[in-house]
């Protein structure tokens, strides 16, 4: 029997696909996947944000022919880098074992699953309209970019993961100033298409160009304006009770809890406010007056935001209050973006006549609030105030009237366990700030509390799962960013160019006889 040889030196980038056709089914389904997982990592501290350009390239050089094989290919690339991304969707699953650790598997799958049918959406949107042309590979970068925006509105939107946020604390994360999350994303997407497009031509000059957009994106930097903190900055006491979930609501602790919140308030030190964290005072409004009284003594005069609970009629909220006094609660802002079947189940008033009324009543236990959640708070100004999931949606800072002074985000990420889940929403809330120019305080339940300066640098934190306070400066606000001003109209123009782009190499070069459907 003779032996195959392979001729590595002769491999070119446009043959990838075809190899990975050729290949085992093993290879056929858990290449693409891999390259998903490998752009994935970019959210991972440990690993360079190198990698997230490298996944998205090598995935759109291996789109296959045919519009099946291709929409295959697409949802195969989005389940490697959703499950890597959201692996942290089982931890509230983990908090009573018992009863609900069975659902985490599913949980992970449903979710990844789900979120990668946009990506095999766009796959197969990038076949149908280029055919066996290399421009596919142009289309496919643009049906991404288009998607991540899709995904992030749809069904009241799941923008985690974007892949924006995997450059947030380098060189690269200016961008969000300018052209927002999506933009960015979209010209990601644009780079890794025409770097994945040229390379299936043999084209080298992509390198240049490369360069160009590092030098652009150096140039944006000294452009942009640095953030400050003023000499008569306000002092925010941020405080992390650390309440862990299978904890929180156990009656045995939850003073325990509270107790140590109220220590960190009182502590010795001249602070002009003090934000306490989601739902972290344990009695429902409607029945803490002694509580609140407590907590304005503790902060001696200083205003205090806390997390709490409260009923209205046969209506429940999830609330913050801004307490200016002994048993005088000045503000209420009650979360308007719930979390679908975790506040909320959606379309409940169709299963209701189903007969799931039951069902609803344990699920839905909340009702969205219809403040717009800017506050004014005396010694930090005007303040627009998020709870928790509303803070990883770029859209909602965007209000009529007067800019605010300051984000604050009060969180429970006790729900997210002490995987990537904490730090993934800390990078949310540094991207916030970064598109709008404005400082951010944030108080977590377990962390990572901290302040955020216009800039997107962590100024002062308290780790992950450590109980305790800081007292911080609150940094200056910059002027409005491009962002702030005209919301995703950048994005829009972008998607348009690479439309364009993808067009003009359709026409403009013809099929390429190893492009045609075997």
């Amino acid at each position: 029997m003779g032996t195959q040889t392979v001729n590595v030196a002769a491999f070119h980038p446009k043959d990838l696909a075809g190899r990975i056709e050729r290949a085992p089914r093993a290879v056929r389904w858990g290449a693409p996947v891999l390259m998903g997982a490998l752009a994935a990592l970019a959210h991972e501290p440990s690993v360079g944000n190198w990698s997230l350009l490298v996944g998205l390239v090598l995935a759109l050089l291996a789109l296959p022919q045919g519009r099946r094989r291709a929409a295959w290919h697409g949802w195969c690339v989005g389940v490697g880098y959703f499950a890597v991304t959201l692996r942290w969707i089982i931890e509230p699953f983990l908090v009573d074992l018992a009863r609900h650790g069975w659902m985490a598997p599913f949980a992970i799958l449903l979710m990844a699953g789900g979120l990668s049918l946009f990506w095999g959406l766009s796959a197969w949107f990038a076949r149908s309209v280029s055919g066996p042309r290399a421009s596919g590979i142009l289309w496919f970068a643009f049906g991404l970019a288009s998607v991540e925006f899709l995904r992030g509105h749809i069904f009241t939107g799941f923008p985690w993961g974007l892949w924006a946020y995997g450059l947030v604390g380098s060189v690269w994360d200016v961008w969000l100033a300018w052209v927002g999350p999506y933009g960015f994303g979209a010209l990601i997407a644009g780079v890794a298409g025409v770097t994945a497009y040229c390379l299936h031509r043999g084209w080298t000059l992509i390198w240049p160009g490369l360069v160009l957009v590092y030098f652009a994106t150096v140039g944006l930097q000294v452009l942009t304006p640095q953030a400050t903190v003023a000499d008569d900055a306000s002092v925010v006491r941020v405080v992390q009770p650390n309440a862990p979930q299978h904890q929180k609501w156990d009656p045995d602790w939850m003073g325990v809890f509270y107790g140590r919140a109220l220590e960190q308030t009182a502590e010795a030190g001249d602070v002009d406010a003090v934000i306490w964290p989601e739902t972290s005072v344990p009695n429902l409004l409607n029945y803490a007056d002694g509580l609140i009284e407590q907590m304005s003594i503790a902060a001696g005069g200083a205003p205090v935001v806390a997390g709490i609970q409260r009923a209205e009629q046969d209506a429940y909220f999830n609330s913050l209050i801004v307490i200016d006094g002994p048993s005088e609660v000045s503000q209420i802002y009650d979360k308007r973006h719930l979390v679908p079947f975790g506040e909320y189940i959606p379309f409940a008033s169709v299963l209701r006549p189903l007969g799931l009324g039951v069902l609803v009543d344990q699920v839905a236990g909340f009702k969205a609030g219809t403040r717009t959640g800017v506050l004014d708070i005396d010694g930090l100004g005007r303040v627009r105030a998020l709870i928790c999931y509303e803070g990883i949606f770029p859209e909602e800072i965007q209000t009529s009237g007067p800019r605010p002074d300051v984000l604050m985000i009060i969180t429970n990420d006790a729900w997210f366990g002490t995987g990537p889940g904490p730090r993934q929403h800390l990078v949310q809330a540094q991207a916030r700030a970064i598109e709008q120019g404005l400082p951010v305080i944030r108080s977590a339940n377990t962390g990572i509390s901290g302040v955020i300066d216009a800039r997107g640098h962590i100024t002062a934190s308290l780790p992950h799962n450590e109980a305790g306070f800081i007292d911080a400066l609150v940094p200056q606000a910059l002027p409005p960013t491009l962002y702030a001003r005209m919301g995703d109209i950048p994005l829009m123009v972008l998607l348009i160019l690479m439309g364009m782009s993808a067009l003009g190499a359709r026409f403009l070069f013809p099929v390429d006889p190893n492009d045609q459907q075997e």
